[in-house]
């Protein structure tokens, strides 16, 4: 059984001017230890999907039209709250955006982690070391002592020190350290990052990037990356899903689709990476924009900015289509390749 399973997810998202049709038919299948990219521009659908896993979307105004997330065999979008919160920071961890927003500037860093690792110990008193019959002052024992740890692990020095400081006393490295402390201190089975590394310097950024492989293949964790990165994607990842205005455009090992890619918006992003080699003026853009999903075109979203768009493209989605083993594509000039590979 797959730790998480999306089928044909629909997500709408009501507003004033109508309902946009954000995620349009999800498909994503994460095993233990594969750590999955989720690349496209801004405005694909990227951070909705990761929070619709943890029921973090508010509805209203979104609305799930169809479909099913399911934390092995477990459908969460028919799990009560009572459900969600007992999954959240114990089997599902997170790694919000921003660190600046989102660890409290009220309190100290140790308290913040205290209180998920006692609400992941509740739940499961092995986490905390202790019998479930422990006072109160010995589980918040416990839980400091093992934040205290978790900090270490996640290269804070002097951690039994720092874990009476503010954030603003740290850098924004060390507080992005702080957010994967606290959504790795629950033991979860499944790990989201969105964007762990914005805003960070490329030596700090390779700490990150490395501290996460090595967390998964320590903890066979299966872990969703958020990014516009590609060469962080290429970097960690073992498997790739290109977004493209709510709807997985091409999907599969990073291997084969980053040598192989068969749908032209993944061409066109990976044509604009910079490379050493490259000499100036042969960067390539992608022309146009996403489109905007209240009134999004026919058929394939991506038709008005392709260069090989065909009168069968407006016509209707094209569906997904196996081209070689672990690698689908959505589109219809991937069509012949997915009969050779048959």
């Amino acid at each position: 059984m797959a730790l998480l399973e999306i089928r044909d997810l629909h997500l709408g998202m009501r507003s004033f001017e109508g309902e946009a049709h954000v995620l349009n038919g999800i498909h994503l299948t994460v095993e233990r230890g594969e750590i999955w990219g989720i690349v496209g521009e801004t405005g694909c659908g990227k951070s909705l999907t990761g929070l619709s896993i943890s029921r973090l979307v508010s509805t209203p105004p979104g609305r799930y039209i169809t479909g099913s997330i399911s934390l092995e065999g477990r459908n969460l979008l028919t799990a009560s709250e009572p459900e969600m919160q007992s999954l959240r920071g114990r089997r599902i961890g997170m790694i919000f955006q921003d660190p600046t927003t989102n660890l409290n500037p009220a309190f100290r860093v140790g308290e913040q982690i205290v209180d998920v690792a006692l609400h992941a110990g509740g739940l499961d008193p092995s986490i905390l070391g202790v019998g479930a019959k422990a006072s109160r002052s010995e589980r918040k024992k416990a839980a400091r002592n093992l934040a205290i740890d978790m900090l270490a692990k996640v290269g804070i020095p002097k951690a039994g020190e720092r874990i009476d400081d503010y954030p603003h006393q740290f850098s924004g490295g060390m507080r992005q350290r702080v957010l994967i402390a606290m959504a790795l201190i629950g033991r979860p089975d499944l790990l989201i990052a969105d964007e762990p590394t914005t805003a960070l310097d490329v030596s700090v950024q390779a700490q990150i990037l490395r501290l996460l492989y090595d967390l998964v293949q320590e903890h066979q964790l299966g872990v969703l990356l958020i990014t516009h990165n590609l060469g962080v994607v290429a970097q960690i990842c073992t498997h790739v899903a290109v977004m493209y205005a709510g709807n997985i455009i091409e999907s599969g090992s990073v291997r084969e689709v980053f040598k192989n890619p068969n749908h032209p918006y993944t061409t066109g992003l990976l044509a604009s990476v910079p490379t050493a080699k490259m000499k100036r003026g042969e960067l390539q853009g992608l022309p146009g924009s996403v489109p905007n999903l209240l009134a999004p075109p026919p058929g394939c979203r991506f038709a008005p900015r392709c260069a090989a768009v065909q009168p069968r493209c407006t016509a209707a989605i094209p569906p997904s289509v196996a081209v070689a083993a672990h690698h689908e594509v959505a589109c219809v000039l991937a069509e012949p390749h997915a009969s050779a590979a048959a």
